[in-house]
């Protein structure tokens, strides 16, 4: 992707050009794109031609290379999300992806069918829920950052100043850094504020969970995301900052051969930078296959600094077990006094900086996705209760989960926040949202669980690696060359991969079918059902046994491994 900074601009197409105007009030700059020789150039209004068709855009998001040749994506329509200090915040709703040549009569059958594959990806990611963007604010850094900045930090661009991690130059855009926002004005004893939920997922290491998990030698970890909690009142502003992150599954396997303290150190070195002070919430099972991973982090925390990182292992599955979830609460509880030192960011109406947050939680269970996002939001109503006592907001006595309207804002927007991370990096909605959304655990709650629970097994192997290849595509982990042959979709398929499936899916309906459309007696009907029964057991015995080449893995390269 190429990181273009365009939004709401004058959009103008020629058969040779494109011609995009800047979104700034009395700009005459218009950035020229010539679509032949793929050079871009600015220019002024003047010289847009008068045939140019004028085209409705919302932004550019950037351009990428294909096997047709560059494209360019737009958004075609945006949805106002909310103001953010007093400026627009837009969430994307469609798209458009348009390419540079006027035909594609110069590709081969199979060439034409690998760009259909390739646009497909580029759609793939881009229909997934979550692209957020603002012309005029920096998204991609928290309250504290910002105001923490030099002069020098001020003056630059968006582009150039934008988080690396959330954007910049990586590839991906960088005017949709955010995953999830929700902006929401509340109402507390008669006053009113803004409460902001913002959460960042880091480009390194991008994918879906059971293809980059873990953390590499560069101290990049999966699913790494970065959650402000916001409140903006009366001009004075407060900003709790947290950070899930991911530790493997499914089983997990602990390579021998890696070195896990020299990455564990790179990342952790990064973070103290960023944050300052950790504790460490580790919330995966204590025992059976998970026990091994909890047993190995501990062991590299030991040996580092213990004023930085403080470590902390809550066997959430065990204490919550039965259907014990106030027993949440004993972590919360175990943890207070770290809160209260960490502190948070809050600047009072005159501008000044009067509190500053010194440390963060960072809490993982297996995918940082569904144990971790309650945990989190349990320890963002404690910040929250804090900033608005301190605020004026509440009252001396009152509790922030006694507030019923706000209430039932704040559980529905961490339960929507869990839901937009995980279809991103699990293909469903999160686990244990009920919970979060009234509080307490429900039969439902665990019915719907294990539904979703189905659907993650179902993508997670047949379809995720199309996902993963999806978002090497789009974040440029796999880069096309004009020099290059064919890509690596071009495979195929060995015939049992084709035909076992459609045989048992034969076999069991008509397994089915028997039994509902009875014969002329019992005897025949029963012989049917066998056979049809044992033919749907026996496909399946074989398809377990070639079961690794079911799998939907993925086939693009990663830059990585390339170089």
């Amino acid at each position: 992707m190429c990181d273009l900074h365009w939004s709401n601009p004058g959009w103008h197409t020629t058969p040779e050009k494109f011609f995009i105007e800047a979104c700034d009030e009395g700009a005459d700059a218009v950035l020229a794109i010539d679509r032949l020789s793929n050079e871009m150039t600015f220019t002024v209004k003047k010289e847009v031609p008068p045939s140019a068709v004028t085209r409705p855009v919302c932004g550019v998001l950037g351009t990428i290379r294909l096997v047709a040749g560059m494209y360019l994506i737009v958004i075609t329509k945006r949805r106002n999300v909310g103001s953010l200090l007093g400026h627009a915040v837009w969430k994307m709703v469609e798209f458009e992806i348009i390419s540079y040549k006027k035909t594609l009569l110069h590709l081969t059958e199979a060439q034409s069918e690998e760009n259909k594959t390739l646009l497909s990806m580029i759609n793939n990611v881009l229909e997934t829920d979550g692209f957020y963007f603002c012309t005029d604010y920096d998204l991609t850094h928290t309250l504290q950052r910002l105001a923490n900045t030099s002069p020098d930090f001020q003056e630059m661009s968006l582009l150039e100043r934008a988080d690396q991690r959330t954007g910049g130059t990586t590839g991906a855009p960088q005017i949709c850094t955010p995953r999830f926002v929700v902006m929401k004005p509340c109402r507390i004893n008669g006053k009113i504020f803004e409460w902001v939920l913002i959460s960042r997922r880091s480009c390194f290491r991008a994918g879906v969970r059971y293809y980059i998990r873990g953390i590499d030698s560069e101290g990049h970890a999966a699913n790494f995301v970065e959650t402000e909690q916001i409140v903006l009142y009366d001009g004075a502003q407060a900003s709790f900052v947290q950070r899930p992150n991911l530790k493997y599954k499914p089983k997990p396997l602990i390579s021998k051969t890696a070195n896990h303290m020299d990455g564990f150190k790179r990342h952790f070195d990064s973070q103290v930078l960023i944050y300052g002070k950790q504790t460490l919430l580790n919330l995966v099972n204590q025992k059976g296959s998970e026990k091994p991973l909890e047993q190995a982090f501990a062991k590299m925390v030991s040996g580092a600094d213990k004023e930085m990182l403080h470590y902390v292992a809550f066997d959430f599955h065990k204490e919550c077990s039965r259907m014990r979830w106030h027993r949440l609460q004993l972590l919360v509880d175990a943890v207070a006094e770290k809160q209260e030192e960490y502190g948070y960011f809050m600047v009072n109406a005159e501008g000044k900086t009067v509190a500053q947050q010194s440390g963060t939680f960072r809490s993982n269970c297996m995918d940082c996705l569904d144990r971790t996002n309650v945990i989190q939001s349990l320890l963002a109503r404690c910040s929250l209760q804090s900033q608005l006592q301190k605020l004026g907001v509440l009252n001396v006595g009152q509790r922030v989960e006694e507030q019923a309207p706000f209430e039932k804002v704040y559980r529905n927007a961490w339960a929507d926040n869990a839901n937009a991370c995980a279809v991103q990096y699990a293909g469903t909605g999160a686990l244990k949202t009920d919970f979060t959304r009234t509080g307490k655990r429900t039969q439902m709650g665990l019915l719907m669980d294990g539904v979703n629970s189905m659907v993650r097994y179902y993508k997670n192997n047949l379809s995720d690696g199309f996902r993963q290849d999806s978002i090497d595509l789009f974040l440029g982990n796999y880069a096309l060359d004009e020099t290059d042959g064919p890509t690596p979709l071009r495979v195929q398929k060995d015939w049992k991969l084709l035909i076992l499936p459609i045989i048992l899916l034969v076999a069991f309906s008509m397994c089915i079918a028997c039994l509902l459309f009875a014969g002329d007696s019992w005897g025949e009907t029963l012989t049917y059902v066998a056979f049809w029964a044992v033919a749907s057991i026996l496909t399946a015995t074989v398809l377990l046994f070639y079961g690794t080449e079911f799998v939907d893995a993925p086939k693009l390269v990663h830059k990585e491994k390339m170089d």
